[in-house]
């Protein structure tokens, strides 16, 4: 039989999804991947019941339903900052990596670079290997994770057509400030460059920071696709509904490819997703307050058993490094052994650091622990480690 897509032969399941099958097969605690098993709030379901019950089963217009659009358009105004004036400007899509997928296919050729900030989020870096475009890294480090922007100056080629920026971040948990996101600026105007800027976590800030969404600096709307969605928010990840908002001309590009990707968001869920818009403003401040707890929970907790962890600016992961306890107990030698190590003496799933670096070296003595978890859930998971490794 003749081969299949040569775009197929480097494919591979990612650390993340491998970890959980494998707790799953172990009955453990998943502190890998990004699940997020905390309920989705009553009004969503509620209106999504409603628009079930009520036939909204039909195929909706292939950029989102008008208010929902309407909704993420007046929020991205207020919050976001963003001079967005249309809802001609929103995409909704199939999660926020739906409106990924279509972004760098709307900017990029084969052959195109993209500048990937390390540590970085591997459907990043996969989705544009899928299209012939050519990641190149330029990695932060810990326990800041800052940029050093003259590397990042050093990486750019004629070919270098984007950045891809993730504040705050999955995984290191960065949340970059507006003069970082200043510098970066100057940066792009001088090369002509695209930004792709991830903000799914935007709600999820610790010690009083703020996130400054890069499209809201004056001149980088134009030049700036910017990717936000719910699941992370509203603890609904399985729902499938992002959305981007970007200039009229490139969101219009991106709204055409969703159409041919997958028509449309699922139409009764965008109904669902659209009451968010109308909860109890206290609900950001009282998610915060509830992820602030179990950061802290789990932080301690590594810290007591010998990790050496930056805690999270943001997001709802611990990129925490064991080093030290490569140096004084087996099992440790590096991120492959001590995520193993993890799930056989504790039961609790992690994901290797190599999972987030171009090269595994990089990523050697690191895992990245999830904390969005049932509290009962996560105080289970810390006394095993304290248990195991304490």
């Amino acid at each position: 039989m003749k081969p299949l897509a040569a775009r197929t032969e480097n494919l591979e399941q990612s650390f993340i999804r491998a970890v959980s099958k494998m707790i799953e097969a172990t009955g453990g605690i998943n502190l890998g991947q990004g699940i997020c098993d905390l309920p989705t709030p009553e009004p969503i379901r509620r209106g999504a019941r409603e628009a079930i019950e009520a036939g909204a089963s039909t195929y909706s217009h292939f950029a989102g339903i008008e208010p929902l659009r309407a909704a993420i358009l007046e929020k991205v105004r207020s919050y976001n900052r963003l001079p967005a004036t249309s809802v001609d400007e929103v995409v909704v899509s199939v999660g926020s990596t739906g409106a990924y997928m279509t972004a760098i296919l709307a900017l990029l050729n084969p052959g195109d670079e993209v500048i990937l900030i390390e540590p970085f989020y591997g459907y990043h870096r996969g989705l544009l290997r899928l299209i012939d475009a050519v990641p190149v890294y330029v990695t932060m480090h810990a326990p800041d994770w800052t940029l050093d922007f003259d590397a990042l100056e050093r990486a750019i080629t004629p070919r270098t057509k984007a950045v891809v920026v993730n504040t705050p971040a999955n995984p290191s948990g960065k949340v970059w400030t507006q003069q970082e996101l200043e510098r970066l600026l100057a940066v792009l105007r001088q090369y002509d460059l695209f930004a792709i800027t991830d903000e799914i976590y935007e709600y999820m800030l610790y010690d009083g920071r703020e996130h400054v969404s890069l499209a809201a600096l004056p001149g980088a709307y134009e030049r700036t696709i910017t990717l936000s969605g719910f699941s992370k928010t509203y603890n609904m990840t399985g729902w499938r509904l992002g959305y981007a908002v970007a200039p009229a001309p490139l969101a219009a590009r991106m709204g055409l490819l969703g159409d041919l990707l997958y028509i449309c968001a699922p139409t009764p869920l965008q109904h669902g997703v659209a009451e968010a818009f109308s909860m109890r403003a206290t609900y950001f401040a009282e998610m915060q307050a509830a992820y602030e707890t179990r950061r802290r929970l789990l932080c301690e907790t590594l810290e007591a058993i010998g990790f050496d962890v930056p805690w999270p600016q943001g997001a709802y992961y611990v990129l925490a490094g064991f080093a030290p306890l490569a140096r004084t107990r087996p099992g440790f030698a590096d991120d492959l052994q001590a995520y193993e190590t993890l799930i056989r003496e504790a039961g609790i799933g992690t994901v290797p650091g190599r999972a987030f670096f171009a090269n595994p070296e990089d990523g050697r003595y690191y895992l990245r622990f999830c904390f969005a978890k049932e509290l009962p859930v996560l105080e289970e998971a810390c006394r095993r480690l304290r248990d195991a490794f304490g």
